[in-house]
């Protein structure tokens, strides 16, 4: 992973299984990237999501996946650290990405869907102490939920864009 050692570095991370990785994840990594000002923004494929089942794909094709979906933006980079952190939760994560990047800003990108479960990540409190949480709208999902009641209103920032209504497990159905 390449570190960053001048001020004003802004890296966005965009956390999931990208099981398999679709046209959704580019619209918000792009969207976020132009509107953050970001200077790099890593995916970072998770072995298997805690709240759902194994996923359908191992991991090295997941990543396969993921580097031609984003063969065309050089600020996106493609990820697996859950061997190198020994975890799969997002709080490690990010502490590993701010250990290597000291001086950087960071962002931690999720669907408004993610919202709804966000109170039993692990140690989801402690994540906007590391990270900015920037939210993207997702179709049929609220804003209401029990992490958006308990952080604070500065922890979080809900960017305004077009809603993309494709997920990972609706391309599954027809895979």
């Amino acid at each position: 992973m390449k570190k960053y050692k001048k001020k004003n570095i802004k890296i966005g991370v965009l956390g999931g299984t990208f099981d398999p990785p679709h046209i959704g994840h580019l619209y918000i990594s792009k969207v976020g990237i132009k509107k953050l000002k970001l200077n790099k923004l890593i995916w970072a494929i998770a072995k298997k999501n805690p709240f759902k089942k194994k996923p359908h794909f191992n991991v090295k094709k997941r990543i396969k996946l993921s580097k031609e979906i984003t063969k065309n933006n050089k600020k996106i980079v493609i990820h697996y650290l859950d061997n190198k952190i020994k975890s799969s939760n997002t709080y490690d994560l990010l502490n590993f990405i701010k250990k290597k990047n000291l001086k950087a800003k960071l962002y931690f990108l999720i669907g408004s869907d993610n919202l709804k479960k966000f109170h039993k990540w692990a140690n989801w409190k402690k994540i906007p102490q590391i990270a900015k949480i920037v939210i993207f709208p997702r179709k049929n999902y609220l804003k209401r939920s029990i992490a958006r009641q308990k952080l604070s209103k500065k922890d979080l920032m809900y960017i305004n864009c077009k809603k993309i209504d494709i997920s990972s497990s609706l391309i599954r159905k027809f895979w």
